[in-house]
This record gives C-alpha cells, sequence and structure tokens, in this order.
C-alpha cells in the first residue's frame, strides 16, 4: 500500500545487507524456476555445463554466459519450431507481447497475469517517487499495443487511485487538455514540444495548464533538452526506462539518477567488450536478470541479458527520499552510437548541442542528422539540420558556431578530428516542417548512417 512517499515503504526502504539477502533468495528462485520450466534454459545450462544448484549469490550469474536480442530470435520462429523462451504453457499467458523490432524481427515476450501485476508495481513505485498521488490526471502518450509501456502504466494508476486519459498518441484535440486538466502528461520530449506548440498556437499556455510534472520514457534524452521542456511547461520533468523485457527504472523527486527495483530486476554492467565487469561509477552495457519471487510464474524470463544500452552506477547508498535501491545513469542505447573518425557521437550529444540554451530562443528542437562518406579517403561527414520558429531572425552562421562549441564540450574527441578534416560538420537551418523525418514514415530516426 502507498504512503505519501514509497508504494512498498518495506522494500524501497530495506538495509543494503537485507536487500542483497532478499535478491540472493530471488536469484535462487529465478534460476530454479528457468531449470524447471524454459525449455532454452534446461538445454543452455546444459550445454554450458552450468549445475544451477550452485547459483546461489547475485555474484554468482556473473560465472554464466550472457545471451542477447540476437539468441530470443534463434529460438524462436521462424528461426526455431517453438518458442523456447516461452516458460509456461498456453492457458498460463495472459498476453503476448513484442518488442518494436526496429533493430530487427521484434522479439516475443509471453507474460502471465503475475507478470503484469509485478511489471505494475514497478510503474507505481516510480509514479510515488515523482509525487504522483490518488487524484491524479494523466495523459498517456505512449503506445498502447504490442509494447507494454502505456499498459503498465495504466495498471499502475489503478493501484494509485489515478485517472487515465489513454491517447496513446500526442495528437489529440487541445481541448483535452483544457476540459480533462490533466495533472501530468506521459510522453517523448518531441511530442511534449509538439503539444505546447499546439496550445499556444489556440491562446492556452501550456504554464497554465495545470499540469503538475511531465515523464519522460522510452528515450534517452539530454539535460539541456530536459531543461528546454521544464522551461516551456513551467513543472518538472522527470526521466523513466523501461523496456518489454521488464527493465523498468525511473527517477524520484530528487532527478539523481534511475532507481533500479533490486528486488524484482538485477543489472551488472560489463565494459564494452564483454570482458570484464565494471566498477561503479564506470560506463558499461546494462546487463539484466528477471528476479522472481518464490513461488511465482513468468511466462518469459531473461538470465544475463544484454540489454546494448550503455549506464553507469551512480550509486548505492540511501537516497535523499529514503529509497536504498541502486540507481544508475541514464542509459543511452547502443543502436544509437556511431563512430566519426573513431570517436563515438551517440544521439543524446547531438540533442545537447540542439537544445544549447543560446539556440533555443530561435530553434523549436525539432533536428535530424546525417552521417555520409566524404569526398576525399577516410573522411567523414555530419550533416546537422535544425529547425526554426522564424527563418527571417535567424543567423544560421551564428547558430552553427553555436552547435559546434556545444557538441565539442560534449564529445571532446570531435574537437581534434574536425580541426585535423577527418570529419566535417555541415549545419543548416530549416523553418518549421522542413526536415525529411515529417515525410518519413514510421517512428522518426534522429541520426542516420548513410554510409
Amino acid at each position: 500500500m502507498a504512503d505519501d512517499r514509497h508504494y512498498h515503504r518495506a522494500v524501497e526502504t530495506l538495509a543494503r545487507p537485507d536487500l542483497d539477502a532478499l535478491i540472493d533468495e530471488r536469484v535462487r528462485s529465478t534460476v530454479r524456476y528457468a531449470q524447471e520450466h524454459s525449455p532454452f534454459y534446461r538445454r543452455w545450462f546444459e550445454r554450458h555445463n552450468v549445475r544451477p544448484e550452485a547459483i546461489r549469490e547475485h555474484e554468482d550469474l556473473r560465472d554464466l554466459p550472457i545471451i542477447s536480442g540476437a539468441t530470443i530470435r534463434r529460438y524462436q520462429p521462424p528461426q526455431a519450431k517453438e518458442f523456447c523462451f516461452k516458460s509456461v504453457p498456453w492457458e498460463a499467458v495472459f498476453t503476448v507481447n513484442e518488442t518494436s523490432g526496429t533493430s530487427g524481427t521484434p522479439k516475443s515476450f509471453f507474460l502471465t497475469w503475475e507478470d503484469w501485476e509485478r511489471y505494475a508495481e514497478k510503474y507505481a513505485r516510480l509514479f510515488v517517487s515523482q509525487g504522483f498521488r490518488a487524484g491524479d490526471r494523466v495523459v498517456v502518450c505512449t503506445s498502447y499495443g504490442m509494447n507494454v509501456g502505456a499498459n503498465t502504466m495504466t495498471l499502475a494508476a489503478r493501484d494509485l487511485g489515478m485517472a487515465i486519459v489513454p491517447e496513446g498518441k500526442c495528437t489529440f484535440p487541445v481541448r483535452v487538455m483544457a476540459q480533462y486538466r490533466p495533472t501530468a502528461v506521459i510522453g517523448s520530449v518531441f511530442k511534449l514540444l509538439r503539444l505546447a506548440r499546439r496550445m499556444e498556437a489556440e491562446g492556452f499556455r501550456p504554464r497554465d495548464a495545470g499540469v503538475a510534472r511531465l515523464v519522460i520514457g522510452g528515450e534517452s534524452f539530454a539535460p539541456e533538452s530536459r531543461r528546454y521542456v521544464e522551461e516551456v511547461w513551467g513543472c518538472p520533468v522527470y526521466n523513466t526506462y523501461g523496456s518489454t523485457e521488464g527493465t523498468m527504472c525511473g527517477e524520484c523527486t530528487r532527478q539523481a539518477g534511475l532507481h533500479a527495483p533490486e528486488d524484482l530486476v538485477h543489472f551488472d554492467l560489463y565494459d564494452p567488450g564483454m570482458e570484464r565487469f565494471v566498477r561503479d561509477g564506470e560506463s558499461g552495457r546494462l546487463v539484466y536478470t528477471t528476479l522472481l519471487p518464490p513461488g511465482e510464474k513468468a511466462g518469459t524470463l531473461l538470465i544475463n541479458y544484454d540489454t546494448e544500452d550503455t549506464c553507469s552506477v551512480v550509486s548505492r547508498e540511501r537516497c535523499g527520499c529514503g529509497r536504498t535501491h541502486m540507481r544508475i545513469d541514464y542509459p543511452r542505447r547502443e543502436a544509437e552510437t556511431f563512430l566519426l573518425a573513431g570517436v563515438p557521437l551517440n544521439r543524446v550529444d547531438v540533442e545537447a548541442a540542439v537544445f544549447e540554451p543560446h539556440n533555443m530562443a530561435y530553434l523549436n528542437g525539432e533536428y535530424e542528422a546525417f552521417i555520409y562518406g566524404g569526398d576525399e579517403a577516410g573522411e567523414t561527414v555530419l550533416r546537422v539540420s535544425m529547425e526554426c520558429l522564424d527563418p527571417t531572425r535567424v543567423d544560421p552562421g551564428e547558430v552553427e558556431e553555436t552547435f559546434l562549441a556545444a557538441l565539442f564540450r560534449s564529445v571532446p574527441g570531435l574537437s581534434a578530428v574536425y580541426e585535423d578534416g577527418s570529419l566535417r560538420i555541415i549545419c543548416t537551418v530549416t523553418p518549421p516542417g522542413g526536415l525529411e523525418l515529417h515525410r518519413a514514415p514510421g517512428r522518426p530516426k534522429r541520426i542516420v548512417d548513410r554510409r
């Protein structure tokens, strides 16, 4: 039962030794369940000479091999005859869900009702930590469908006494904001900014809408874009991280990293070469393990699953909000990191430079970037296009200068390859609607590698 500050105080504020003991109990329960119910893990344990009964503590997981999204796809149709990760009979499956498939064939997940209850509890904890209360009215602008995010938030709201306006998309009429006076909106940075622009066009200032908080999920974003959205709406913006696999984490009101529900999920961090574990504070690949309470069922569980996201552990100490569960830095997707003349550049680095405060007096935040091979051998070209509010008021040279200075502060290594000519950066400014992504179907990609 939620109190004023916690959804499940007894668990969320456990002392570290007690929390570690609970995690170890659930590691044993998870491995035992995998051995007894998962066709994939029965064969996997045997193939890798793993004795399930020898896995006693969370540190023991580090001795096990790592699986990936490619592993899941390899052990499901059409590559396999059956769904080898399905760990319950069909009569126990409540829903079948898929990932978006943006990086290949969608991965299939089979969720029992118990899975949904655990997912909902993870989000309920996040909502309470962000100040949500009974009576809040929340517009959900994330997709209802094969992904789990929107439905999970809706179930969590049921448990907290919150009312949901299940829009799914952020193209709903502005009258929704005026009529229902929502106290929160959940969406992406760009959905929230477009909604704000539509409201302003109809004479309804976002700051006057009564929205007390915004939640951004499903994507990484830069601190600069967070600050800008907070300025536009006049309320705090909270970050969440989640996936169909069940990796639900989120900020509390302290905005000092994402709390991981350690009694329900376990994270380890490997170096990018997947050769060693990294220490707290170092960046590494996020490896996820389902934690299953004894006696409960899971339709699909994962052990040592490479999320292909990178982050670091911020702290395992008690947070100012009272929670003891560890906090991780904001994950970045490996698929959104590109090598430019040997220097890694992530989408968030580009976004941070676009949202540099000096530029946002002229820009609306919309941007896209393309990477090309240059005319000279070994040359790389990065072309960044940014939308402006009014083309007549913009000095493109000034925008480019501000963008480059911010980008080189964020990724110092780019400055050297830019100076020696290995990297060419072209900045252009377009009027609203002038970007290619507005004409492309489906979810827009902010960076496209066309080499």
